[in-house]
């Protein structure tokens, strides 16, 4: 864990508690109980000028009064002396410190203040700081608890980070319950200084680590956690629950792609390109983490299903024809045919095997047995309902006994009747769910994370492209603090990219536009050309489908007259004049720059499909060839691109061509903060095909 300097933090040789305190119900007495009562093996330095001793220990005024070296310094004093005594932990050459006091930026400026300067004197003095604001840290490994807990955990391969400190202690209560075990437990805080994506990183490379979960509100740099999770994620599996987005990116905006985006769209595509698994509840990232800690991967999607019961078979069949990525496991011949042999007449032989109700624990162990021998499955659910002839303790014997062949999954329905049987199945890290359908999702996102692992690699495509005419073109705009390009700039800009456009020119007046259109060729497409109107349409900015001079001279005159009306400051360069393309499928492609992972890309169905519907996809650039291509098919209504109803199907290549351009252009660019390619017209695949770029609005971020 050298790699981010967390190795202190993870592994101290000694620790010093500053406000180590005698008193009960201080977070000083806590925290060094903790570090006694959970068998720390290190030594332990009491900080305190008020006392010589604390806890049958030698107290200390000041770190710098221990003459010992000391590893990590835990804080547990009022936020206004953490300053001065961190100064001090530099001096004595402490590389790591745990900040649980609070009063910092979630209090307000001042407290945002006084965290910038904590961080500052930490960065001066090369200490790794934990918090503020947080609960702590524990080891199981390490048998180290520099926390305030009320409990601490079992041992475990499971780690776990959270940015809410009053979460970790629920947590920690209902995993001891639960016999959940842990390696690492970790209270982020603040983050004033280590992040979730430097725990990530150490977690990552932690060998006592299997499975890593997070609770996050949001991320200090996208990029690079987006790097560090596609390193982590190839290693071992990651799980996330992000909370806090439901209001982020509601703020309406300029742009299509801009309005429809936001921060939960962003953190979604994250995740999906970087491998991380996303849990919507904390009920759910527990479940996995079970599934992955206690369980092999699924080598297939294939899931046999067993019960006593026709109901609940049922349902979790509902379940897995409901889910992503399971599948239902078509048993083979020689299983059924040896099932009918051992089972009752009346049992039920295909997938779900239901053993009927009088079920003992023998009919199980044959079902077991043979399913888990069938090449077909890849993984197996038991399902058992408390009945008058169910043998609940032994039935969790023969999954104990069977458990090291393939994933098992159980659900022993009930409370107090199966208690001895889930007991069995807990103490022998066989996952356990009170209903069926939680643990066909946990399976589920085990063969989702094995077919991202089973992913071939693949490296982001480039095109020969004018780069040095969009330069010009961008900062010649930003030096004139022009934010919105103007429509026919911005097609230069997506040619410059390798975008077909239309022909179009720029009249100013209705002599030039006559002679644009005979030169074009009719019909023609007539619009307000203006960095200061947006929304053309809107103005009365458009007109379409002109088919001589004469309306052509009459269209200026409209266009001009309604668009100065509607804006009367704007500043109008005069109106294009652009060949009029017909046939094609209306598509939308669009970027919108958001806050922490940088330009995140939008496609979708151009007209109402993106207005009305909202049926679009997002990816963070750049994208692979593959994420395109996921981006196309992951909309709703991609069949209609596919040819729906005997329609010819759209040249998708052109649209998967087009969305790696894009990423290319806004990658190249991060100084563009909104593009729309709105509509890119899409023709048939078994035609000449291609696509053309109707209409572009960009717009950029200046600099401040």
């Amino acid at each position: 864990m050298s790699s981010n300097g967390l190795e202190r933090l993870f592994n101290p040789r000694s620790i010093a508690v500053i406000g180590a305190s005698p008193k009960k119900g201080k977070i000083g007495h806590d925290v060094l109980f903790n570090l006694k009562e959970y068998g720390y093996k290190g030594k332990v330095y009491p900080i305190n000028p008020k006392d010589t001793e604390v806890m049958g220990e030698k107290c200390y005024p000041s770190v710098l009064d221990v003459k010992e070296d000391i590893d990590l310094a835990v804080f547990a004093i009022p936020a206004a002396g953490v300053i001065e005594v961190m100064k001090e932990c530099g001096k004595k050459g402490i590389k790591a410190a745990i900040v649980i006091t609070a009063g910092f930026k979630e209090t307000g400026p001042e407290g945002k203040k006084l965290e910038l300067e904590l961080a500052a004197v930490a960065k001066e003095h090369g200490v790794r700081v934990l918090g503020p604001n947080c609960l702590g840290f524990i080891s199981s490994t390490a048998r180290l608890n520099a926390s305030f807990a009320a409990i601490s955990p079992l041992p475990g391969d499971i780690a776990f980070f959270s940015q809410s400190g009053a979460l970790c202690t629920a947590i920690l209560d209902w995993a001891v319950k639960e016999k959940i075990g842990f390696s690492k437990f970790i209270s982020i805080g603040n983050k004033a200084d280590i992040s979730e994506t430097d725990l990530l990183k150490a977690l990552g490379e932690d060998p006592d680590t299997k499975v890593i979960l997070g609770y996050i509100e949001d991320v200090k740099d996208g990029k690079e956690f987006m790097r560090v999770a596609r390193e982590v994620t190839a290693k071992k599996p990651v799980i996330i629950c992000k909370a806090g987005g439901s209001k982020a990116g509601a703020k309406a905006a300029s742009s299509h792609t801009g309005s429809l985006a936001g921060s939960e769209a962003a953190f979604d595509a994250a995740f999906a390109q970087t491998g991380i698994i996303r849990a919507a509840k904390i009920e759910d990232l527990f479940d996995y983490a079970v599934a992955f800690s206690y369980q092999k991967l699924p080598q297939g999607p294939n899931l046999a299903i067993i019960t006593n019961a026709g109901g609940p078979g049922i349902i979790a069949v509902d379940a897995v024809e409901r889910s992503q990525f399971a599948k239902v496991a078509p048993l083979s011949k020689e299983t059924v045919d040896y099932l009918r042999g051992a089972l009752p007449k009346t049992a039920a032989l295909n997938n779900p095997v239901d053993v009927i109700g009088d079920a003992d624990d023998q009919r199980y162990k044959i079902a077991v047995s043979a399913l888990l021998k069938d090449p077909n499955v890849n993984g197996l659910i038991v399902i058992l309902t408390p009945q008058s002839n169910s043998k609940i303790k032994e039935t969790a014997d023969v999954l104990v006994a069977a458990k090291d062949s393939k994933p098992i999954f159980s659900s022993f329905i009930g409370g107090r009747m199966v208690e001895k049987g889930t007991n069995i199945l807990q103490d022998n890290k066989i996952p356990n769910f009170l209903f069926p359908e939680r643990a066909i999702a946990s399976f589920n996102i085990m063969v989702k994370y094995k077919r991202m692992l089973d992913l071939p690699r693949e490296e982001i495509k480039t095109f020969k492209v004018d780069k040095d005419k969009v330069k010009k073109i961008l900062d010649a705009a930003a030096k004139s603090g022009q934010k919105e390009i103007p429509e026919y700039t911005a097609r230069d800009i997506i040619e410059s990219y390798g975008f077909r456009l239309p022909k179009s020119t720029l009249a100013k007046s209705a002599a030039e536009a006559k002679a644009a259109a005979e030169k074009t060729g009719y019909p023609v497409v007539m619009k307000i050309a203006s960095p200061d109107i947006l929304h053309k349409s809107d103005v009365g900015g458009v007109k379409v489908g002109l088919k001589d001079a004469n309306e052509v001279e009459a269209a200026f005159d409209e266009i001009m007259r309604k668009s100065k009306a509607a804006v009367p400051n704007a500043n109008i360069l005069g109106v294009l004049v652009q060949e009029m393309v017909s046939g094609g499928k209306e598509v939308i492609l669009g970027m919108s720059k958001d806050a922490q992972f940088g330009p995140m890309l939008m496609f979708g169905l151009g007209g109402i499909y993106v207005e009305v519907l909202k049926d679009v996809s997002f990816k963070i650039a750049p994208i692979l060839p593959r994420e395109a291509a996921e981006m196309v098919d992951s909309i709703k209504s991609v069949a209609l691109l596919k040819g729906a109803r005997g329609e010819k199907p759209a040249d998708i290549d052109s649209i998967k061509e087009g969305l790696l351009r894009l990423s290319q252009l806004v990658t190249d660019f991060p100084m563009i903060k909104e593009l729309d390619i709105n509509p890119l017209k899409v023709f048939p695949a078994d035609g000449d095909g291609g696509s053309i770029a109707i209409d572009a609005r960009i717009s950029i971020e200046l600099e401040k």
